[in-house]
């Protein structure tokens, strides 16, 4: 489970002091904020503008461009199952299923109890050990149902995926 700050503008500035000298710092700002607070705010969006000297429109289509930018705080954990061609030839279809099913949230979606956010991914690197996820940044190979009952039972205990 990743811990993030609370959102707050003067935090914000200065991630965006760190990194506008970047080539192309849109992404790695956009990347750092995500980092920081868990999600890129709204109101981060005319910062950055204004800091490179782009248009709101600009900033607002990178980040909407992307689907690994989230626009909304995530859940206490993050799960990512790939829906790439080689993962849902291993039957990762099947499993998305399954786990919405076993975390009580539809892909896309965080619950409304805020424990676990389910996201789509495409191609982890994982092809030979598809299908794959990751869940809080730690990287799972030949995924199956006994793997996401793993994961619900962590989520449910409000535990890291492998205490449990």
């Amino acid at each position: 489970m990743a811990v993030y700050e609370d959102w707050n503008t003067e935090r914000a500035a200065q991630v965006i002091a760190e990194h506008k000298h970047l080539d192309g710092a849109t992404m790695p700002i956009l990347h750092a904020m995500q980092e920081t607070f868990g999600f890129v705010p709204d109101p981060v969006v005319p910062m950055i503008a204004e800091t490179l000297n782009l248009s709101r429109a600009e900033v607002y289509g990178v980040l909407t461009f992307y689907h690994d930018f989230r626009r909304e705080p995530p859940g206490r954990t993050v799960v990512k199952l790939c829906a790439a061609e080689a993962c849902q030839a291993m039957g990762s279809t099947a499993l998305t299923a399954y786990a919405e099913e076993k975390l009580g949230v539809a892909m896309g979606e965080t619950s409304a109890d805020g424990r676990v956010t389910l996201e789509p991914i495409y191609c982890l690197g994982l092809c030979a050990c598809a299908p794959s996820a990751l869940v809080d940044g730690q990287l799972v190979g030949r995924l199956d149902r006994a793997t996401v009952d793993e994961i619900a039972e962590c989520v449910a205990a409000g535990k890291h995926f492998g205490e449990v």
